[in-house]
């Protein structure tokens, strides 16, 4: 899920296997149709698995010798990761807007549609708290050691490990009908943690998930209704300043393009996952991650990627 929010940007990971000539990765001149297309793709594929699309939506294009891509354009096409949220989950959200729109109304609070969104709502206010406190205390947030490269790779493997203990421990006996509004701000709480490159929004949420009890694909579920606010604040904040200092280096039908392969693969990504989670568990991303993070500090070792 995302490490962008309120302008947060992506992480600084610059592989040195791209040939970047100084330290700094450069950015992408200009973003051609096919370019946007393939970051579109790699974002909506990893923006719901537990593995972090910040990292790869940035090492991917850079590994490939284009550049980064740049912080706007990655939140921007997070938009259609969050048009196939809609696209995906449209029953669920009319079903717990118009519940909790009628529950309001009558005054019945207690039932199962206004608790679930309440939980939405307030397990979206942690993140957009953190966010703002962030950008207002730590300015220079983008060149912290928090955005190194070591950094990402020991998170990515902490991650990995706190995701094994969640296998291990829990229960995996709740389903949908038996959230609660706590479940939603535990889950919210969670979310935070997202702002961390490397993390990963999905990646936390569903690892609460399972300590919470959840059983997989009703924490996934959750974590992608949870992923709606979070997500599309982020794409719209930057969206609107795209409109603001102009599109820069990517044109419109580029953008567009991007924006449509995003929800093309966010959609697949989105129903393979949950249908992939009611038969298996998660130990496939635990393994991916952890081979993910030792590859980047082997990479830091071998002086192939520079820790920036």
């Amino acid at each position: 899920m995302t490490n962008l929010i309120f302008g947060l940007a992506p992480l600084n990971l610059v592989p040195t296997l791209a040939q970047v000539p100084d330290a700094a990765t450069p950015g992408m001149e200009t973003i051609n149709l096919f370019q946007a297309i393939v970051i579109g793709v790699v974002q909506g594929l990893t923006e719901f698995l537990p593995i972090s699309s910040t990292a790869h939506v940035k090492m991917i294009p850079v590994i490939l010798g284009w550049g980064d891509p740049g912080v706007a354009f990655t939140a921007v096409i997070q938009l259609g990761s969050i048009a196939a949220i809609l696209w995906y989950f449209w029953d669920d959200l009319r079903e717990v807007t118009v519940g909790m729109v009628k529950a309001t109304l009558g005054g019945k609070f207690e039932s199962s549609e206004f608790r679930l969104g309440l939980g939405i709502l307030l397990g979206t206010l942690p993140i957009v708290v953190v966010g703002l406190l962030i950008k207002a205390f730590i300015p220079d947030f983008d060149n912290s050691p928090l955005r190194h490269s070591s950094t990402i790779a020991i998170v990515s493997i902490v991650m990995a490990l706190v995701l094994a203990g969640a296998e291990l421990v829990g229960s995996r006996k709740r389903t949908f009908e038996a959230l609660t509004l706590k479940d939603g701000v535990t889950m919210g709480l969670a979310q935070t943690l997202a702002l961390i490159p490397g993390v990963s929004r999905s990646g936390s949420t569903l690892t609460a998930g399972l300590f919470m009890g959840l059983e997989r694909a009703t924490a996934a579920r959750f974590s992608f209704l949870l992923g709606v606010p979070a997500i599309t604040l982020a794409g719209l904040v930057e969206l609107l300043g795209l409109f603001e200092t102009g599109f820069g280096n990517v044109g419109v039908a580029p953008l567009v393009a991007g924006i449509a392969a995003a929800v093309v693969s966010s959609y697949l990504a989105i129903a393979w996952l949950i249908s992939f989670l009611k038969q298996h568990s998660t130990w496939i991303f635990v393994w991916y991650r952890l081979a993910f993070g030792a590859a980047i500090l082997l990479a830091l070792a071998t002086g192939k990627m520079q820790n920036i």
